[in-house]
């Protein structure tokens, strides 16, 4: 469970009456609307919750500090995906069948022991995953004042112009400031239709998963299909830049490199096509850098979650250098080690998520007697 207030970004109440949102009690249990991604989160704190999450209690011989690992254990998480209803984001798990779903409950005792074993296990894993979350968080921060750098042009009020943004106050007189539309032609990708694509020929397409910061993944892309008439509109190219258009991933941009040869883009991500002398590039960056600066932000007086719409990313006044391509070139150079190396700590974060859970799930339904264990074989390789 987290706190609405350290969520990092704004969430609005409609209506200040909470009369009907529900009560969570330290120790209690939450399924959440993705709980059949990520399991059943536990509550150390008093509070409310939406009134569409579903409220567990410990009955008398079960143990909270042995289901708040149970309930995210990979063998209950493989269950939720199993009973939900619904498709896509619309998913959500059945609240009755998730009653009649069988749970192991060994003695009290026993729950106790395996609680206790796994808080120490997974805490040391957690320090380690802290420590590197603090070095990725150190690469930001330099990578991040390269570009604050190069966007700027180091000007100061001496010798530059006002921007009107208080993220970067100053850019070169001889810089030109315009919107986005003016150096760039952008498309958003494609509605889904489910129901119009069965049985026809389905084509690789990327969506907002698959983009991060400087690299897109595609080793989990889905298909669909596309109208004649919409390959040529839909279709990516090699140099096209795809943009998040919306949720905790808004705004990262990143550069399709051609891998795949027939590939389209779906409705959540905006292709982005040179359309001057200015290179993609130079956007993915101006992107990287606003977003650390909190420009997209969702607007808590409007939406819950973060969007970058097509008119609102068409609209953005950018700086523009006259020397964009060679400017852009060096900057993604001096950025690039560090790039390099976040995608080495990125690979060493998702191992030791993987071990945790792996650790998690081999306690909690017997697989070894934690009171002889140490730790040692399930996670070896966890070092500082």
């Amino acid at each position: 469970m987290t706190l609405r207030t350290d969520l990092g970004f704004s969430v609005w109440n409609p209506d200040s009456n909470v009369s009907n949102y529900k009560l969570v009690e330290p120790n209690d249990f939450v399924i959440g609307l993705r709980s059949f991604q990520h399991g059943i989160s536990h509550s150390t704190v008093r509070g409310i919750v939406s009134p569409a999450y579903t409220v567990l209690r410990a009955a008398q011989g079960a143990d909270p500090c042995f289901y708040k690992h149970y309930f995210r254990s990979g063998l209950l998480v493989s269950q939720l995906a199993n009973i939900t209803q619904g498709i896509r984001q619309g998913q959500a798990i059945d609240i009755e069948a998730f009653k009649n779903l069988r749970v192991p409950m060994p003695p009290l005792e026993e729950q106790r022991r395996i609680a206790d074993f796994l808080d120490a296990e997974t805490a040391r894993i957690d320090a380690v995953t802290d420590k590197r979350n603090a070095q990725m968080a150190a690469l930001d921060e330099r990578e991040l004042a390269i570009i604050g750098r190069m966007l700027s042009g180091e000007a100061t009020p001496t010798d530059g112009q006002a921007t009107g943004w208080p993220w970067l106050p100053w850019v070169p007189k001889s810089w030109l400031i315009g919107p986005v539309y003016a150096y760039f032609f952008t498309e958003l990708g494609k509605m889904l239709d489910p129901a119009r694509t069965a049985g026809q020929t389905q084509r690789p397409y990327l969506r907002n998963a698959n983009v991060h910061w400087y690299e897109i993944d595609t080793s989990d892309m889905a298909t669909m299909h596309f109208e004649a008439n919409e390959v040529r509109r839909y279709s990516v190219q090699p140099g096209d830049l795809l943009v998040c258009e919306g949720g905790a991933g808004v705004a990262e941009a990143a550069v399709w490199d051609g891998r795949i040869a027939e590939c389209y883009f779906q409705k959540s991500l905006h292709r982005v096509r040179q359309a001057g002398n200015v290179p993609v590039e130079w956007l993915m960056l101006w992107l990287r850098y606003a977003k650390s600066c909190g420009v997209f932000d969702a607007d808590g007086n409007i939406a819950t979650i973060p969007h970058l719409t097509g008119e609102q990313l068409r609209q953005y006044r950018i700086p523009i250098p006259p020397d964009s391509a060679a400017i852009t070139k060096d900057t993604l150079r001096a950025i690039d080690a560090s790039a390099a190396l976040r995608r080495r700590l990125g690979e060493a974060q998702k191992l030791l998520a993987e071990r945790r859970q792996a650790l998690i799930t081999a306690a909690v339904t017997g697989q070894f007697d934690v009171s002889t264990a140490s730790g040692r074989n399930v996670t070896e390789g966890v070092t500082e």
